[in-house]
This record gives structure tokens, C-alpha cells and sequence, in this order.
């Protein structure tokens, strides 16, 4: 139950999410039971002819996929935004930038962020989950790679991303 007399604990968890896997999924949900709200935001770069999805296909597959809540969660939505995750938080008034760390080799790279965050930012903490083991191998360029050489990735993502994934493949057929 939120205590109306404080205000709500708003975090960011941002990234690509190109697409987005069942680990992402894990790390918001775990994530919105620490907070009140939860923004999974979706880096736009329009330039990037790198990506699979579109911004707007990303964020419709990140609705779907975390569309419902579980009990003891607090709200999850899904935003886009350009710049720094940073000044993203900053202006959406977050206390906190999440961050899921699979392995050790993540660690320093989320531990650079980190710091470079707090020197941006000293009043935004930066919250690191660990990814659940069952997803600890899993990315979205891993995904990707997997999905376009016609792998079976269903298991790892949401059906709708299995389902645009197995679309996008027939596509560049």
C-alpha cells in the first residue's frame, strides 16, 4: 500500500530493448515490487539503422509484454526518450535508474555508468538486479542473431516478440 504522505518512488529502467526478453521483463517486475512506479524507457535513436525494431514497434511490443501486473507490483508504463538515461530520470522526477546486471562482465561497465551517473547526477541512485539465472544468457543481440538464423527463441521473449520475430525472419526471406 503507497503512503499518501510520501511521494511515490518513481524509477527509470531504460535501454533499447531491441527487442525486449523475458529477462527484461523479469528485471521490471522485480523492479516495480521496490517501487511505486516504474518507466521502462525506450532509447529513440532514429539514426541507428542497426536496429531490428522500430521505436514505436519496441515500445508496442514492451507494452504487451508487461501489459499485465502481478500482485505487490507497482505501476509499470513504457515512455521513449533521447540523451541521457540520466536527464531522462532527472525531468520525469525518478529517484532511481534501473539496471539488470547478467554477469560478472556486466559489472563494470554498470559500475562506470554508475558513477558517471552519480557525477551527473548525485540525488538519482543507480539500483542494480541481478537477471534471474534462467536469464542470465540471454540479450537482445543474442536474440536477434538466434531468431534471424531461424532458432527457436520462444522461450526466451514474450509470444508477441516470438511471434514479430518469427515475422521479421519470414520478411527477409
Amino acid at each position: 500500500m503507497v503512503d499518501e504522505a510520501r511521494p511515490a518512488r518513481l524509477a527509470i529502467y531504460p535501454g533499447t530493448f531491441d527487442p525486449i526478453t523475458l529477462g527484461h521483463v523479469d528485471v521490471a517486475r522485480r523492479a516495480a515490487r521496490l517501487f511505486d512506479r516504474v518507466v521502462v524507457a525506450i532509447f529513440r535513436d532514429a539514426a541507428k539503422p542497426t536496429r531490428l525494431f522500430s521505436t514505436d514497434e519496441r515500445v508496442g511490443l514492451a507494452r504487451e509484454a508487461l501489459a499485465t501486473r502481478e500482485p505487490g507490483e507497482g505501476e509499470i508504463v513504457v515512455d521513449t526518450f533521447s540523451g541521457l538515461a540520466v536527464e531522462y530520470a532527472r525531468s520525469s522526477g525518478a529517484s532511481a535508474i534501473v539496471r539488470g546486471l547478467r554477469a560478472v562482465s556486466d559489472f563494470e561497465y554498470e559500475f562506470k555508468y554508475a558513477h558517471m551517473n552519480h557525477h551527473l547526477a548525485p540525488d538519482i541512485d543507480v539500483v542494480c538486479l541481478m537477471t534471474s539465472s534462467k536469464h542470465a544468457f540471454v540479450s537482445s543481440s543474442l536474440i536477434r542473431e538466434v531468431a534471424m538464423l531461424g532458432g527457436d527463441v520462444t522461450t526466451l521473449v514474450p509470444p508477441t516478440v516470438a511471434t514479430a520475430l518469427a515475422d521479421r525472419r519470414a520478411a527477409s526471406d
